[in-house]
């Protein structure tokens, strides 16, 4: 098994890869951060959830704008100016909130660093799309590592920011994030020879490659869902240890399932897939939309726990098998912007998650509101299904052969 990561992590090339993942750590962080800071400053859940909503948005909004301007005039340039306008930004809302500032000027501070974070996660996979463009077949496990990064992020961020913000100062834990994301992008821009190159036409007047929609718009919609069925469990599972009189045992219930993500993704790069991405994709939404219904009918926390742990396995060979094909159908002018519209349908999909589910558990209960993660489930499965693979894509033939399977 490790013998496919060390041939990816012998080369030179992917010290990249563990830069991108410290300045990663801030997306799992800033977040809650501010709704720690702002509670404690304004005492205003209500307040503390608007401003982090509004960073959120923002970040959606512009994420796929800056992975097309990554594109166009290559990762140093982008990132620099994203990270430091993301520092400004941020260091202006915490002095915001704990300066007391009028509540616009904390808004429109949150909107800059939310707008402004960078696309770290999109230009590492770019980077390892081009370190191992002669021996594709080492992708899907360097996919699997970042998947695996990714968990490592959401399972270590929230911690400590809330152990910073409660055990030393509530600056302490968006201070620490600062930190983190600043030192860990300009040490990934500073890595200049694995940049990938800037893809230019040979001729001024050629018009920029078509974007393969037939592929990527389902795969944001998966991702999208794939969000909203995040964003449910998170607060659902929350509401659920709640009622059952251990509300502390909701923290180790989701680390229980980010595990199993995080274990499916170790052993999913390790293996020399035959099947195509487009297979696995399908495969995989199958086990997310499977996993998910018995949820409605737990009965207690320790059953939640094996639940949660088995769900949580279909978890990154899915997003692996979605990140894989949206490689193999952008063309290399556009694939960091391709990745953003994947990346950011997840980010877009965890606000509505938590809010619908939110409403569903005032109205009946914990255990009901998991409906929302089944309905997530399954709109993930029929955009996997509906997902389309170009036929100049060197996987079409294996995606027509998935579509028999599972027809």
């Amino acid at each position: 098994m490790l013998d496919s990561y060390r041939r990816i992590f012998t080369r030179p090339t992917a010290l990249f890869s563990l830069t991108g993942l410290v300045a990663r750590l801030p997306i799992s962080m800033v977040g809650l951060g501010i709704v720690l800071l702002a509670e404690h400053a304004t005492g205003s859940y209500a307040f503390a959830g608007a401003v982090s909503a509004v960073a959120l948005i923002a970040n959606a909004l512009f994420a796929i704008v800056q992975g097309r301007l990554i594109d166009r005039l290559g990762q140093g340039l982008v990132l620099s100016v994203a990270i430091t306008t993301w520092g400004v930004g941020l260091a202006g809302a915490m002095w915001s909130i704990e300066a007391d500032w009028p509540r616009w000027t904390t808004f429109a501070l949150a909107a800059v660093a939310g707008g402004a974070l960078p696309s770290v996660g999109t230009c590492v996979r770019a980077r390892w799309a081009h370190a191992l463009k002669d021996d594709p077949s080492r992708l899907d496990t360097a996919f699997s590592f970042e998947a695996v990064a990714d968990e490592t992020v959401f399972l270590v961020g929230p911690i400590l920011v809330t152990m910073l913000a409660t055990a030393v100062d509530p600056l302490a834990g968006l201070a620490a994030a600062l930190v983190f994301g600043m030192a860990g992008t300009y040490a990934f821009v500073g890595l200049r020879s694995t940049e990938p190159p800037i893809e230019r036409s040979d001729d001024a007047g050629t018009a920029r490659p078509p974007m393969p929609w037939a592929a990527i718009i389902p795969l944001t919609v998966l991702a999208a869902a794939l969000g909203l069925l995040f964003g449910a469990a998170e607060v659902t599972t929350v509401a659920f240890a709640d009622e059952e009189g251990s509300k502390g045992a909701s923290g180790f219930l989701l680390a229980v399932w980010a595990l199993g993500s995080l274990i499916a993704g170790l052993v999913s790069g390790a293996i020399s897939w035959r099947s195509g991405p487009i297979v696995r994709l399908r495969w995989g939404a199958l086990g997310m939309a499977v996993a998910m219904a018995p949820l409605v009918l737990v009965p207690s926390i320790p059953v939640m726990f094996v639940v949660l742990l088995i769900g949580g396995l279909a978890i990154s060979p899915t997003l692996i098998a979605a990140m894989s094909l949206a490689e193999q159908v952008l063309p290399p002018a556009r694939l960091t912007e391709g990745m953003a519209f994947v990346q950011t349908g997840i980010a877009a999909g965890l606000a509505p998650g938590a809010a619908i589910a939110g409403l569903v558990i005032d109205e009946a209960g914990a255990s009901p509101a998991y409906l929302v993660c089944v309905a997530g489930g399954v709109i993930t499965l029929l955009a996997a299904l509906a997902t389309r693979v170009p036929t100049n894509v060197r996987s079409h033939d294996v995606a027509q052969a998935g579509e028999r399977e599972l027809a």
